[in-house]
């Protein structure tokens, strides 16, 4: 639990404090505020000291036409001792208010929370509501953290106490928030989203989705389509979940970059065919089968290992529980009732079950990382990390296949739009149908690219969504290859040198 300070009873300091709860600071993780404390006024009236109502609900209203006169007659009309007229007021409306000289209102000091980043970190830091109460985001998982236990108990505390001090990088933050917005009016998808995450202590350097809100300007977050796609909605996450196939079939099965599956003809699945989109029609080596993105040897992988088995390392991997990060918005992922042989089939190549991109990004950093998983988070972490939250998942030579087939993509296969010289980057691209009106749709899709660098021994995962974006055609909508992989190199050209990274001659 995070320790926010002393608590001091209430009564001690009823008279001096301003209405609402303080809030410790939320900080990148060089210290750039994101989320403050700011002092605004609120206006009251006390009904019982009024004369004269029709005076004083005009002189408030010609200042703050916002409220109706016919509001303020109601509400300065009776014998009520105290009632709230106006919130938050700006200094300089309530200097106009006081140089009335408006019998019978006062004003009382209020905190108010503010955003200096805006909408950039708005699907991170979230927003309070008017009495300054965590409603999202990170906002709302540090009143999880003690501070909606004080206020219930009828303690305050004081100003000055521990800033909660985040993951997220603000340089890179602006860049991925940018790069993004650009994507999402090029594509004409109905949202796009992406994570930068450094699979060594699991911190997540930048988090965006879009659409997103300002949550300096509360009422936006009810606007339409504002969840956070990054860690609150499950999808079908398609080809990119081959690299948990393939790192599955090495682990469990012996496999190895010259095993052979016999990619020739289409595997029948109930009443349907699972096949290539480019087909090769012979059998083909692990490697191929990762390459060219091979449905049908993607199933034979998984075939080697058996439904139970399969089923059990996508837990192990973290796709199919519900995630543990310092967020309210974390969705369920979503799974059949019951694995048979064509659900581990179709689960080899990224259909059937749902999962989060941030779970997608977590494993796929876990198998990268020498084949330890570390626990994501918004929070910076100790320069020592000999304690952090992990997990072997597989082994160092899966691991190294895997990264092998994630730079070969990156060279030859459908990453190559996010193939940065110097950088020795890999990646795979993921290119799901979604599903409409219970069927899956030729022309609407769900992309996916997971980019990482430096494969030799990787750092950092980018992870980028695009999704429903316009098709092309009529017949077919854009590609993961086409859409996110290049917005994912965007974004690491950008970001590169903020993350330490130095090109290398040769690469």
């Amino acid at each position: 639990m995070v320790y926010f300070g002393t608590i001091v009873p209430a009564s001690e300091h009823a008279a001096m404090s301003p209405v609402g709860m303080h809030r410790p600071l939320i900080l990148d993780r060089n210290g750039k505020i994101l989320a403050i404390d700011i002092k605004a006024y609120s206006l009251y009236a006390e009904p019982r000291r009024i004369t004269d109502i029709d005076e004083v609900a005009e002189k408030v209203h010609r200042i703050i036409p916002e409220i109706p006169l016919q509001t303020l007659h109601k509400k300065l009309s009776g014998q009520r001792r105290f009632i709230w007229l106006a919130r938050q007021l700006t200094p300089s409306v309530k200097s106009r208010l006081m140089a009335e000289g408006i019998p019978g209102i006062g004003f009382r000091t209020e905190l108010q929370r503010a955003y200096p980043a805006g909408r950039t970190t708005s699907h991170i830091v979230g927003l309070t509501n008017i009495d300054n109460t965590g409603v999202a985001g990170l906002e709302k998982w540090i009143d999880g953290q003690g501070i909606a236990d004080i206020r219930n108990a009828g303690f305050s505390v004081p100003e000055h106490f521990a800033p909660v001090v985040t993951s997220i990088d603000l340089r890179v933050q602006h860049a991925l928030h940018d790069e993004l917005s650009k994507a999402l009016v090029k594509y004409g998808a109905a949202g796009v989203g992406g994570l930068i995450l450094n699979i060594k202590t699991g911190e997540i350097l930048g988090l965006v989705s879009l659409p997103d809100f300002d949550p300096n300007t509360p009422a936006e977050i009810h606007l339409a389509d504002r969840l956070n796609r990054i860690t609150a909605s499950a999808s079908e996450m398609g080809s990119i979940i081959k690299t948990f196939t393939t790192a599955m079939a090495v682990e469990h099965a012996g496999a190895g970059l010259d095993t052979i599956y016999d990619a020739t003809n289409p595997i029948r699945v109930g009443n349907q065919l699972v096949r290539d989109y480019f087909g090769k029609k012979r059998p083909l080596t692990l490697e191929e089968v990762f390459l060219f993105s091979s449905n049908i040897g993607s199933a034979q992988e998984a075939l080697s290992v058996g439904v139970e088995g399969h089923r059990n390392f996508l837990i192990r991997s973290g796709l199919l529980e519900r995630a543990a990060l310092e967020l309210p918005e974390i969705a369920k992922p979503m799974e059949p009732r019951h694995w048979s042989v064509p659900t581990s089939i179709t689960a080899a190549f990224g259909h059937g079950f749902a999962t989060t991109p941030l779970q997608t990004a977590a494993g796929i950093g876990g198998i990268l990382n020498g084949g330890v998983l570390v626990t994501p988070t918004l929070l910076k972490r100790d320069s020592d990390h000999s304690a952090l939250p992990a997990r072997r998942l597989v082994t160092e030579r899966t691991s190294a296949i895997v990264r092998h087939l994630y730079r070969l993509s990156a060279e030859k296969g459908s990453g190559r739009r996010a193939n940065i010289s110097g950088l020795n980057v890999g990646g795979k691209t993921g290119t799901a149908e979604k599903v409409v009106n219970g069927r899956y749709a030729k022309n609407r899709n769900f992309n996916v690219f997971a980019a990482a660098m430096p494969m030799d021994d990787p750092i950092y995962v980018y992870l980028v969504i695009v999704d429903d974006p316009a098709p092309k055609s009529a017949t077919r909508g854009q590609t993961a290859g086409v859409t996110a992989a290049p917005v994912a190199g965007e974004i690491i050209r950008k970001t590169f040198t903020f993350l330490g990274m130095e090109p290398r001659i040769g690469i």
